[in-house]
């Protein structure tokens, strides 16, 4: 079995120079998604959220979990992450948790599968839940701008500055994670939709923490959020207007 040097040899790390922005920028998962994890999983006592980045979805697993650890691979995004008294993060790779068998109700992944070593990951998952414990993962994929004059603005540039430069990885988010193994027995999962009311800032915050983002920037020198900004104006107009954006998220839930 390779050992955790291993993976984190092997880790690339997409986000260590956009943490601070990604812990401020990415959106907030909805509360009812955390409920429904707790209410089908076979206890309440210890939960798992591997690959957490700064802890959004640790903390609030921690609303109806009585301890949860934080896993992940980044030390930059784990220095970002929100402290919770039930809630205690470590830096190890998703392949390789240190965790004990048999010792948590729920793993959780958000945003993160498509970067993993499937293969072991799900190994160390089976090893890690307890019977008849859950794991859960989920995606998104581009925001949704409610306002149809930003929205053309935003598909246009884009297409026109980042898309180039997605990691193949990305390619699994498109395809909502359906193209991904899942070996273990599905849940039925609900609708989940995740929303917010931003100014044009936020947004462009939000897209600043991209992989894609952080690849052009490498790549050309330049950032490209300066012509994100100059192509939404027109149609944002204030940027202190608050626009609804929303991405809906992709769900997949099985019992080990």
């Amino acid at each position: 079995m390779a050992s955790a040097d291993h993976f984190v040899d092997h880790f690339a790390d997409h986000f260590a120079d956009a943490a601070a922005e990604y812990a401020t920028y990415r959106p907030v998962y909805p509360a009812a998604l955390y409920a429904w994890l707790a209410g089908v999983t076979p206890g309440r006592g210890h939960a798992w959220d591997c690959a957490t980045g700064s802890g959004q979805a640790a903390v609030a697993l921690a609303a109806h979990f009585a301890r949860v650890t934080a896993t992940d691979a980044s030390a930059a995004q784990l220095a970002q992450a929100r402290p919770h008294p039930r809630v205690a993060y470590a830096q190890a790779p998703a392949e390789a948790s240190g965790l004990a068998a048999g010792s948590a109700d729920l793993v959780t992944v958000a945003q993160a599968l498509h970067w993993f070593d499937l293969d072991a990951f799900y190994r160390e998952t089976r090893r890690v839940l307890v019977p008849g414990g859950v794991l859960a993962v989920w995606t998104y994929d581009d925001v949704a701008p409610g306002d149809a004059a930003v929205a053309a603005a935003w598909r246009a540039v884009t297409a026109a500055e980042t898309d180039p430069y997605w990691p193949p990885e990305r390619a699994l988010v498109g395809a909502r994670y359906h193209a991904l193994p899942f070996p273990f027995a599905e849940l039925p999962v609900p609708a989940f939709t995740l929303e917010a009311d931003w100014p044009l800032d936020a947004l462009l915050g939000y897209a600043g923490t991209w992989s894609a983002t952080a690849a052009y920037r490498r790549a050309t020198g330049r950032d490209p959020i300066p012509a994100f900004r100059e192509a939404l104006a027109p149609a944002w107009g204030d940027p202190a207007r608050r626009v609804r954006v929303a991405w809906p998220l992709t769900v997949r839930a099985g019992r080990a």
